[in-house]
């Protein structure tokens, strides 16, 4: 697999990552009687931080992959 298609993995497991933390707030909020941005934003608190830095570290790794990949090609069509 090349640089672009493992940059393009990354990326689609920051993604993931990003959506699981949102669904698993959503999940903890399935119990309340209401909902409002301020509930949705403590439960976002209660998920806790780890899925969203994961998911900001994957995707600058996919995006330094895909860049190295552009790059690599570029040089090797001139």
């Amino acid at each position: 697999m090349n640089n672009k298609g493992v940059g393009a993995v990354f990326c689609l497991i920051s993604a993931l990552l990003m959506s699981a933390r949102y669904l698993s707030a959503a999940i903890y909020m399935s119990g309340t009687m209401t909902w409002g941005t301020d509930l949705f934003s403590n439960a976002l608190s209660y998920v806790g931080a780890p899925l969203l830095v994961f998911s900001i570290l994957a995707l600058i790794v996919g995006v330094g992959f895909l860049i190295c990949g552009i790059v690599q090609d570029r040089k090797k069509d001139q």
